[in-house]
């Protein structure tokens, strides 16, 4: 159960550590303009997530990894590429809503695969709400 619980963690964790570096990437790329605190904002989201996921895969015994993903990579290309040609501004928030919406899916996934104990669910929980808060705040912003 451990093992299984901490593969579905560290999945977690680097999708939390790919969208915090894409959110980065997007920061640089605004410049201080467009959506920067919106930026900073989900910088900010999914730092505290990678961490708590950090924490509680050390409560595991397991180490995580704070690189990423190949993912990253895939972010800064069309954070770069989008912002080269368009702008950072809120037209990005289509992309960056799908995004998340992707992020709370694969929050639902581990959630309804594990049987985990109550502390980490509520952590979980926890989390999901955040990102489902901060795409509602996109919503919002979108209109």
């Amino acid at each position: 159960m451990d093992a299984v619980l901490a593969d579905h963690l560290k999945s977690l964790h680097t999708a939390a550590i790919d969208a915090r570096n894409g959110y980065k990437e997007a920061l640089e790329d605004a410049g201080g303009e467009g959506m920067t605190s919106l930026f900073n904002d989900m910088i900010a989201l999914h730092l505290a997530n990678a961490d708590e996921l950090k924490h509680e895969l050390q409560k595991l015994g397991e180490e995580s990894d704070d690189s990423g993903s190949f993912m990253t990579n895939v972010h800064r290309t069309i954070i770069s590429v989008r912002a080269l040609f368009n702008g950072l501004d809120s037209s990005v928030l289509p992309g960056l809503i799908d995004g998340e919406e992707r992020n709370v899916g694969h929050y639902n996934d581990v959630l309804n695969a594990l049987g985990a104990p109550d502390d980490v669910t509520k952590v979980l929980v926890a989390e999901r709400g955040r990102i489902e808060a901060a795409i509602s705040r996109m919503r919002t912003a979108e209109k």
